[in-house]
């Protein structure tokens, strides 16, 4: 694993269609696993993100309005768009982590064939999939501002730049 390197931080504000997060950042962590990135779920497991799984992207608009979730690029590249129609894509690679706050909406746009992912939540929260216009807005908002700040970062653990980024403000 790669020294902290400064992650990026991303705000997506409610579109009125997803409805994001509109307290927390999106953090990426650029390259925070190149030359091991096969080992991402090993990594955010021993960080305490849990109920792992790897396979890919939905390529429509979705949510999770009850967990956080970390996503670590384990092989090829992917476009990625969050925030809904209106946020903004990002070009991922082998190694590269993203932390989605709960509520934040995110597709695949397009990705390499040998494109795989692994995702995490932490303290191995179960996770629901919520749609746009699905009739449960209201209600995912709700959710979304129920669900507990992570009790470490899932690449650095205890110490990690999430813990410092992801303060209630």
């Amino acid at each position: 694993m790669n020294e902290p390197r400064d992650p990026q931080l991303f705000y997506f504000e409610d579109d009125g269609i997803l409805p994001n997060n509109p307290k927390l950042p999106v953090i990426l962590y650029p390259g925070a696993l190149s030359g091991k990135p096969e080992w991402a779920e090993s990594v955010f497991n021993g960080c305490g993100w849990h109920n792992s799984w790897e396979n890919g992207v939905f390529d429509y608009h979705h949510y999770h309005s009850n967990a956080h979730e970390v996503l670590g690029v384990t092989h090829g590249t992917i476009l990625i768009k969050l925030g809904g129609e209106n946020g903004s894509s990002f070009d991922l690679q082998a190694g590269d982590v993203i932390v989605l706050p709960a509520g934040t909406g995110h597709k695949r746009i397009t990705a390499s064939a040998d494109f795989r992912i692994v995702g995490a939540y932490p303290e191995g929260m179960d996770y629901n999939t919520q749609l746009e216009n699905d009739g449960r807005r209201e209600q995912a908002i709700e959710e979304i501002a129920q669900v507990p700040l992570p009790k470490t970062d899932p690449v650095y653990g205890d110490k990690g730049p999430l813990l410092e980024h992801w303060q209630i403000r």
